[in-house]
Formats: C-alpha cells, structure tokens, sequence
C-alpha cells in the first residue's frame, strides 16, 4: 500500500508511504476520478544538485535523521543519546477517511503512532500523535509536533492575537520564507495567541481563495509554526509546548500530543467556518439537552459587583424576568471574605452575612420565576489574604524557595496535588448538590508563573488536572452547564469545549470592540457557544458610550445575555432591553442552526454579516457602520447561497435613526419589498447612510 487516498464530502488527501513515515502529497478539491499509483509518477520531485543524493519527504513527523533540516517533529533524548530517530512505519487504513501508523525505532526503542481522521460530513481532518518509550532508561521529551503541508500557493498567514478586552484581533502576513513562529507560555489557551491559523492563497477573503484552517485543540502552552523551505515547500506544525524538562517518559510510558483540527476550503474563509461548524457541532459540543434552547442570560456582575444583598437581588430578580431573562447568575462576591478582588478567593463557603437564609431564598424566587439559577466560581486559585492559604500556603502551584508574584491578587492552586484535588472537588460538589444549580460560571483570571509541581515543570499535568476536575463534577452533575471563562477569552478552544458549553468572549461589553472580537471568533466556532451581552450604556471597560440598538443588535447574534442592575434604571431602558431579548428570541433558531456567513463589502468602514438556513430560505443579515463612511454614498449590500430563481421577501427589522443625514432614504427601506435571489447576490441592496457605531438588521424570507 504505496497510496492512499482518504476524502470527505468535498476534500481529499493523497498520501504516500516512504522508506521511513508517510507524506501527505496532494490535499485539496475532492479528487472524483480513479486514484492509482500511475499519479506517483506525475507528483515525484526531482533532486537538485549540491544537495542530499535522494529526496527528502515532507512526512507527517519530520526526521532529521532523514536528512530534513528544518524544524523535525519529533525531538528528545536519552540520557543524551537515541536524538536521531528513524522510524519504520505499518500502516492500516479504515475505510476510505482514516489512517493508522504505527511505527518504531528498535535501535533507539522508541515508537511512534499517528492517526488521520477525515471526517465525511465536515470536511475537518483530525490528526493526533503519541510516541512510547520502549527502552530501559527514560527518555526526556522535549517536542512531539503535529506537521500538515500546504501547497505553493499558500503564501497569507492570518493569525489571530490579543489581550485582555481586546481578544480575538486579526493579522496578516507573507508566507514566503523561513518560518513563523507563536509561541504562548501563559499556561493557559490565552487572550494573547489564540492557537489556530489560516494559510492560503494572497488575499484570499470571505468568498473566496484557496485555504486551509488549523486548531489546536488544548488549554495549556502551544506553539504553531509555519515554514517555508528553501525548495518552496509549506508546512504548519502545532504542538503543545513543553516546558524543560515537562514530560520525562519511564519504559512503557507514552505521551499523546492534543488533537489538530483542520480543513481545506476553496471557497474561502466561510466555507472554512461552515466546516468547523459543522464538525463542533457534531462532534464537540455536548449539551445536556441538544433540543434546548440557549437561555438568555443576565449576569450580575457590571450590575453589583461585590454589593451583595439577597433583598437587592430578588428585585433584580424579578425585573430581569419581566424582560424576558431565562438564566439568572450571581457573579462574584457570595462567598465569605470576598468584599473586594483582593480576598477570599479559595474560600468557598457561602457567606451567611451577606445571605442570613441561605442561597435558597433567591434560588427559590429565581426558578419561581421560570429561569434557572447559576453562580461563578473560580476554583483554580486562592488569595493570599483567605483561610485556605493560611491554612495551606503549600497548596500554591510554585517552586519551593522562591516567591513568585501574584496576578489579579491571587495564585494558583496546585491541582495535581490529591489534597488540594479532594478539596475543590469536594467544594464545588457540595454546593452543586446542597443548592438547585443548573449552571456555572468557571472562571480562571491569571497566568501560571513557576508552574511547579514537587519541584517539577508542571503546566501539562496541571491542563491535564483541570480537565479531570471538571469531568469529574459533570459526571457527578450530568445536566450541569458549564462557561468557560478566563478574564474573557484567556481558555477558549475546542478541547475546553468539550467539556463546558458557552464561552465568554471578552470582559468587554463595547459593541465597537465586539464587533470586531465576534466575527474573528466565529472563524471557529459557531455563535450558541459564543457569549454575547448588551452592556450598559456606558461601558465599563473603554468608557465608549453606544446607543441601545448598537448595543442589542451586537449581541442579537450569539449565546445572548445582559450586564444589567435592571433596579438602577427605568422603565423605558427596560423595555428598550425587552425588545432586543424578544428579537434574538425570535430568531434564536435560525441564530443558532443556520450557516454564518461574512459578507463583502465595499470599503473598511462598514461590514455585513449574516446567517441563512438555506433549506428553509430564511436569513438574517447584519449591517454595521463601524466608523465614519469612506465615501458620501455607501456600497451595496450583496447576499450569498440564495436560490437565484427563487423570490425573496425583504424586510428591515431594526435599524438606526438615519434620517437626520440623509434627504432621501433608498426606496426598498420605505416598505417591505420582493426580489429574486439571482438580484440580491448579483445586484444588492443600496444601504443607507449610517452614523458611526450603528446598525440595521435585515431579513429575506423566500417566498411560496
């Protein structure tokens, strides 16, 4: 078996089997034809001169030993020695959409497996490797990467970056030569580098261009590499990134890399997102109840802060209802010593001053008004000033004998110690079952800092700890729901995904910055899992000020929510809050099961975006003024994926008080109007003149 072909839907991989590991000699457009070892002849590389006297494969584990002299995929030793390994390979196809290699190295006792998995309905390959000490002293890991090629063609790298209130930012950047390299050291996903890319052909965009995604499906350090050999050939390499020393394998001892996902699109980046869609929704996301919808949330954080008082709450309570509020969840400050961020944090026993009788008084009234009831926790750290670190200073993660400095006022719990385990496991389990919680909020608000554990590195047991934790308590609490949470957007990716159900995107509320955070996001994840809130009118984080409907329809598109004290304000901002949860819960279906689509548009000042559910002919469309228009006329708005002969009803259901600016609004604005798909795609729809900072939400409704 020289050749093998795996495909999916509409991609295919063409792989070859070499002296040593497997390549990947052709990945792209679905091959319909005969696939036979007659193509080996037309794809084999020539050898130049003034080089090594045989080719050198781009196989899925580099070797050096091979004579490949840019960054291998496997690197380690023992004791010195066994750094140069050469692996003879077996491999087992299943069916025509996975690969099993198993391969070793008796002189250096080493053994190697990889899998490739395309799966059929997406499109999304799944690659995961392990490597096994077979010998008698133990061999010191130091890298075990994940390695995809990539055509010439792919010469763009859109990679995403950030911070705190600012995740999710996109950058592009030639792929020409040399390498490319992010790396995160934060011991968590982070705001910083989120551990995914695109690479594809110059200026590829929504619509179009020949591209490929890759993810990195893990919580911890990660490095992503992307490489252009002096012959011209690409590849990206994703590994978690291990600290000195980190992974130290026994005889018999194996480690397993975290899963690569990724897909090929020529249709640019929304066909790239409909494939990871389409696979997360099938294959990572775990709802309790798939058939429900997501509730809207209201938190109480920018609400009270810390200003606990149980009277208070059932008021807000009560208010938060009458607008339609199906989630109700009290943020930080329930628990004893925490009247402010420097204190209490590990501690987490409610407070019986603040709550004389109990959560029960307000989880009683919560659920009597038809929502459900969450809290925030944020087990994984401890104050300084808190009984728990008083009592345990030696449960920190840390390096004995050094002091390390403390982030948001607090460090960090060592969760691959059994005691300290026990405890949070224990905490968190009792109020889940003493209390009627159908969903928390686990937050993780620092980076890890001497990440030792019994002296050691230890950020990849302490990723892999929490992962237990959580399992644990949703083993215990099988309908329990879970946000991931880490000052924002510092722990999102798919392999906490698996295991929790909602992120929160940012600690900023600004629409402005959010519309630049969301679509970037939605590149990989579809929006039910997407936090999305109306923040108060003044934003507690930039101090921009945005009108309700900017605000609302921001948020109108993911898992929706509100940052309200609904007591402080009156009853017309209340209602104004009413309107937009009542919209989103009218359109929460399509929202949520449709095909996100980016659309273009004509200049940088303004965006489209929207979501079709091409089997019903209905979508939603977004039009957003992001700062002031380029020109005095502004562009069309075209749609995409319509039935060209099918017609189309058209109907504006909110949109910004433009009148001011304009003496005359475009005529389909003035009352609802038919056209046929072929004149929404090819023709558009002539948008309005909007003010900075606005929007307007459109809908086409095919008609019988």
């Amino acid at each position: 078996m020289s050749l093998i072909h795996l495909f999916g839907r509409s991609s295919s991989l063409l792989l070859k089997q070499t002296n040593s590991l497997p390549e990947i000699i052709y990945w792209g457009a679905k091959l319909e034809g005969p696939v036979d070892e007659q193509l080996l002849t037309a794809l084999s590389r020539p050898v130049p001169e003034a080089s090594l006297d045989e080719d050198v494969p781009l196989t899925l584990c580099p070797e050096a030993s091979e004579g490949w002299f840019s960054s291998p995929g496997l690197e380690g030793n023992r004791a010195g020695k066994d750094w140069c390994p050469s692996f003879s390979a077996k491999l087992s196809l299943q069916g025509h959409s996975s690969l099993l290699v198993e391969a070793l190295d008796s002189r250096a006792e080493l053994g190697l497996t990889i899998s490739l998995s395309l799966d059929e309905a997406s499109d999304v390959l799944t690659m995961q490797n392990s490597v096994t000490n077979h010998g008698e002293l133990e061999y010191n890991l130091q890298r075990l990467a994940l390695t995809l090629p990539m055509p010439a063609s792919c010469d763009e790298l859109l990679s995403l970056h950030g911070r705190w209130t600012k995740e999710f930012q996109q950058h592009r950047q030639p792929l020409e030569r040399g390498i490319i390299s992010q790396e995160n050291r934060r011991g968590r996903t982070s705001h910083q580098y989120f551990p995914g890319a695109v690479i594809g052909s110059k200026g590829f965009s929504h619509q179009t261009g020949e591209i490929f995604g890759f993810h990195l499906a893990w919580s911890g350090n990660h490095r992503i590499q992307s490489g252009v050999k002096t012959d011209g050939r690409r590849w990206l390499q994703a590994e978690e990134l291990l600290l000195s020393g980190e992974v130290r394998l026994a005889k018999g001892q194996s480690y397993q890399t975290p899963q690569l996902m990724a897909t090929y699109s020529h249709f640019g980046l929304n066909a790239m997102s409909a494939n990871f869609h389409h696979y997360v929704r099938s294959h990572i996301i775990n709802f309790p109840n798939p058939y429900k919808a997501r509730p809207v949330h209201l938190n109480t954080w920018e609400g009270i802060y810390f200003e606990h008082d149980p009277a208070y709450i059932k008021k807000m309570a009560s208010l938060a209802a009458d607008i339609g509020v199906e989630r109700f969840i009290i943020d930080d400050g329930w628990f004893i010593g925490r009247e402010h961020d420097k204190a209490g944090l590990g501690d987490w026993f409610l407070d019986n001053k603040k709550y004389p009788k109990g959560l029960e008084e307000v989880i009683d009234l919560v659920q009597d008004l038809g929502m459900e009831f969450g809290l925030w926790f944020e087990p994984e750290m401890v104050n300084p000033d808190s009984n728990l670190y008083r009592e345990h200073p030696e449960w920190v993660l840390g390096q004995e004998g050094y002091q390390q400095k403390t982030g948001r006022y607090q460090y960090v719990l060592d969760l691959q110690n059994p005691q300290v385990f026990a405890y949070l496991l224990e905490r968190v389990d009792s109020l889940l079952s003493q209390y009627n919680i159908a969903y928390i909020k686990w937050d993780m608000n620092r980076e890890l800092v001497q990440a030792s554990h019994l002296g050691e590195a230890a950020v990849h047991g302490q990723t892999l700890a929490f992962y237990a934790l959580v399992d644990e308590l949703a083993k215990r609490h099988p309908q329990l729901e879970i946000e991931s949470c880490s000052s924002g957007g510092g722990r999102i990716d798919y392999e906490v995904l698996k295991r929790s159900h909602r992120f929160w995107l940012s600690d900023s509320n600004d629409a402005l910055e959010r519309q630049i955070m969301q679509p970037a996001m939605l590149y990989f994840f579809p929006p039910e899992v997407m936090g999305s809130h109306i923040g108060p009118a003044h934003s507690h984080t930039t101090y921009r000020q945005h009108s309700i409907g900017f605000r609302g329809l921001t948020a109108l598109l993911g898992h929706m929510g509100v940052e309200l004290d609904p007591v402080a304000v009156d009853a017309n901002e209340r209602e104004q809050f009413a309107h937009y949860i009542a919209l989103h819960k009218s359109l929460r279906p399509l929202l949520h099961k449709g095909v996100f689509q980016q659309l273009l548009a004509s200049d940088s000042s303004w965006q489209a975006y929207g979501v079709l559910d091409k089997q019903q002919g209905e979508g939603v469309y977004w039009a957003v003024q992001l700062r002031m228009p380029a020109y005095t006329l502004p562009g069309r708005l075209k749609l995409i994926d319509l039935e060209p002969q099918a017609r189309y009803l058209v109907e504006v259901l909110d949109q910004p008080d433009f009148k001011h600016i304009m003496k005359k609004c475009p005529d389909w604005l003035e009352q609802s109007a038919v056209f046929t798909g072929e004149q929404l795609m090819k023709l558009g729809l002539q948008l309005p003149i909007m003010d900075p900072e606005t929007a307007m939400l459109i809908k086409v409704s095919r008609q019988a």
